[in-house]
C-alpha cells in the first residue's frame, strides 16, 4: 500500500497529512502550531505592513506535525506502517522569502541576528517593500515591460525583489550578510533533502514565475542589466540564485538521512518540488481546464490553468500566468484577495474583542438578515488589494452606518465584500478569455460557513462547489508526491484517485441574485474611484444603499 505525506506550511501553523495513493484516503493528519511571535507572526507596533516569521518553527512544528499524523495513521490503520510512506510533498505561502549563508542555514538561526527582524523569513502578508514595489513597476514598464506584463503589469509589495530590495535598503547588514534568498517554498525540500548549498537548491517555477518575474523566454531570472538600474547589489545577487525553475514533474531530491531518522521515515524516499499552498492547494481540488479554485483562508487565492497549447492573453492586475506553475504542461493563472478570514478576525476578535463563540454568533444573526437590509456596503481592502488593483496601500471601509448598526449587520457588510471582491477577480480572468464552467472552493471557512458560501452562490450567480478534502493543499502536496514516487503515472491520474468535491452545492438564488447586483454596481463605484482607475461620482451611494435597505424592508 503506497502512502504519500503532504507538508503545508501556513500562515500561523504547519500541517502533515498521510495520505493513501490509491484512493486519497486520508489516514492521520496533525496540525502543529508556530510558537514565535502572535499566532505564528512577528510584528512589529511601529509598522502594521510589517510580517516575519522565525525559520526555526519550520523545522520544530515540522517535526512535531510528522511524528504526530504518524501517531494517528498508525492507531487509524492498523494495517499502516511508516515505510509505506514512498514520497513527500510541500507547499508553504508566498512569495516568503529567506536570507541564508552559504550553507542554506537561515540567518535567523545565527546567534548574530537572531532578534533581527529582517534576518527573518519574509512572510507573504509582508507589505514594507510597497515603495520598492512601485520602483519596480515603473522600471520594467519603461525597460522591460514583457517583465511585468505576465503578472498584470504592476509588480507587488507581497513579492520576491521587493522583500529583498527592501532589506538591502533598510537592513543592509542582513543583505550583505546574505549569500543568498530562497523561497519557503524551496528551501523546506531543500533541507529535507540534506541541501547545503543555495545555488543547488531545485526551485520550482510557481514561485519563480509568479512573484520573481521568472521565465524561460527572457532567460529565466530578470537580467542582470535590468536589477543593476534598481541597485547593483541586486544585479550581484542575481549569480548566487538559480538560472533554472522547475514545474511538479520533476523532484527536488530525496529524503536524507538525518531527516528521516527525525521524522521517524525512511531515507531516500522522493520529494517533491516545492509550491505555493494554494497552487497544490487546486491539485488537491481537481484543477482542470474550466475549474477555478479558491482556497479560502486568511487571505483567498484563485487558481485555474489553461493548456499550454492554447495562447492566452496577458490578464492587467492578475498574479501571473506562469507555464507549470500549478499543472505540468498547462499555464497556471493566479489571483487573489490580501484579506478574507483575517477581516472576520479582525472584526470578531479585535474589534468586537470576542472568540470562536462569538464568530458562530454573529453568523447566525448575520444568516437572518436579507441583501441590503443593512444599507451598509464594505470594501474588503484591509490588507490592501492584490487582484484586480494590485495596491497594498488601500484600506478598508464599512459605509452607510447609522446609530441603528449592529455588529452582525457589519460582519455581514464584511463577507459581502469579500463575496464582492471574489466577483471582480472572476468577471476579470473570464473577460480576457480563461473558461470558468465550475468554481471549487477549499479551506476552512468553506467547510464550516454555510452563510458564506451562499453569499458568494448568490453574488457571482455561480454554483458553489467544496473540495472533498478539509485539507486541500496538503493533499495537493501529497498527490504531487505520489506522482514523483512513481506511483502514479501522471498528475490527471493521481488527481483522478485521490481528490474529489463533496456532495454539497451552493446555488445562487435568484431574489438574492438581483439584490446583490445592485449592490454590485454600487461596490464596483466604490472599487474604480478609491482603487483609482477613474472617476465616479460618489454623491449617491450614500442614498442609493438606504433605498435599497427602504425597498428590502416594505
Amino acid at each position: 500500500m503506497a502512502v504519500t505525506l503532504g507538508l503545508d506550511f501556513g500562515t500561523n501553523s504547519v500541517r502533515a497529512l498521510i495520505v493513501r495513493c490509491v484512493d486519497g484516503r486520508e489516514l492521520g493528519t496533525c496540525v502543529v502550531d508556530y510558537p514565535s511571535g502572535h499566532q505564528g507572526v512577528l510584528l512589529d507596533e511601529r509598522d502594521h505592513n510589517l510580517a516575519r516569521q522565525h525559520p526555526g518553527d519550520y523545522l520544530v512544528c515540522m517535526e512535531q506535525a510528522v511524528r504526530g499524523a504518524l501517531a494517528q495513521a498508525l492507531q487509524n490503520d492498523s494495517g499502516f506502517r511508516p515505510d509505506q510512506i514512498v514520497g513527500i510533498g510541500v507547499d508553504s505561502t508566498g512569495s516568503s522569502p529567506l536570507p541564508v549563508d552559504k550553507t542554506n542555514t537561515p540567518l535567523a538561526l545565527d546567534p548574530r541576528f537572531k532578534d533581527n527582524l529582517a534576518a527573518q523569513c519574509w512572510l507573504w502578508k509582508d507589505h514594507t517593500g510597497h515603495a520598492e514595489a512601485a520602483k519596480i513597476t515603473a522600471k520594467a514598464r519603461e525597460l522591460r515591460p514583457q517583465y511585468v506584463a505576465k503578472c498584470g503589469n504592476t509588480y507587488s509589495s507581497e513579492w520576491w525583489w521587493s522583500k529583498i530590495w527592501h532589506c538591502l535598503n533598510t537592513a543592509p547588514e542582513v543583505f550583505d550578510a546574505a549569500y543568498s534568498w530562497v523561497e519557503l517554498a524551496d528551501w523546506i525540500p531543500a533541507v529535507l533533502a540534506g541541501v547545503r548549498d543555495p545555488k543547488t537548491v531545485m526551485r520550482g517555477v510557481c514561485a519563480a514565475g509568479h512573484k520573481a518575474m521568472y521565465a524561460e523566454d527572457w532567460g529565466g531570472l530578470p537580467d542582470k542589466e535590468f536589477l543593476g538600474t534598481l541597485d547593483p547589489k541586486l544585479a550581484e545577487l542575481r549569480d548566487r540564485l538559480y538560472n533554472k525553475a522547475h514545474d511538479a514533474s520533476t523532484p527536488a531530491g530525496k529524503l536524507c538521512g538525518d531527516w528521516a531518522k527525525r521524522l521517524g521515515l525512511k531515507e531516500g524516499i522522493a520529494i517533491a518540488i516545492g509550491e505555493f499552498d494554494v497552487h497544490y492547494g487546486a491539485i488537491g481540488c481537481a484543477v482542470e481546464e474550466g475549474v477555478l479554485v479558491k482556497v479560502i483562508g486568511t487571505s483567498t487565492c484563485d487558481c485555474a490553468v489553461v493548456s499550454a497549447q492554447k495562447s492566452i492573453a496577458d490578464i492587467p492586475g492578475i498574479c501571473g500566468i506562469v507555464k507549470g506553475a500549478i499543472l505540468p504542461g498547462y499555464y497556471g493563472i493566479e489571483a487573489g484577495q490580501s484579506a478574507v478570514g483575517d477581516i472576520f478576525k479582525w472584526w470578531v476578535e479585535v474589534v468586537c474583542q470576542g472568540d470562536a463563540a462569538m464568530h458562530e454568533h454573529l453568523t447566525a444573526e448575520a444568516a437572518r438578515l436579507r441583501p441590503g437590509e443593512s444599507g451598509l456596503l464594505a470594501l474588503d481592502w484591509n490588507n490592501g488589494n492584490r487582484t484586480i488593483l494590485v495596491d497594498q496601500r488601500l484600506t478598508g471601509l464599512v459605509l452607510g452606518q447609522t446609530l441603528h448598526t449592529t455588529r452582525a449587520e457589519i460582519y455581514r457588510a464584511l463577507i459581502e465584500a469579500t463575496a464582492f471582491g471574489a466577483r471582480a477577480i472572476l468577471e476579470r480572468i473570464e473577460e480576457y478569455g480563461v473558461p470558468v464552467k465550475t468554481v471549487v472552493c477549499a479551506g476552512g471557512i468553506a467547510e464550516k460557513n454555510p452563510l458564506l458560501m451562499q453569499i458568494y452562490a448568490d453574488v457571482t450567480g455561480r454554483e458553489m462547489r467544496v473540495a472533498r478534502s478539509a485539507q486541500a493543499c496538503a493533499l495537493g502536496s501529497a498527490v504531487a508526491a505520489a506522482v514523483v514516487a512513481g506511483v502514479h503515472a501522471d498528475f490527471a491520474t493521481a488527481q483522478k484517485a485521490m481528490t474529489g468535491w463533496k456532495d454539497v452545492v451552493y446555488k445562487p438564488r435568484r431574489a438574492e441574485k438581483s439584490a446583490y447586483n445592485k449592490l454590485y454596481k454600487l461596490y464596483m463605484k466604490l472599487y474604480d474611484n478609491l482603487g483609482g482607475v477613474r472617476n465616479v461620482n460618489l454623491g449617491k451611494v450614500m442614498k442609493d444603499l438606504l433605498e435599497i435597505k427602504e425597498s428590502t424592508s416594505r
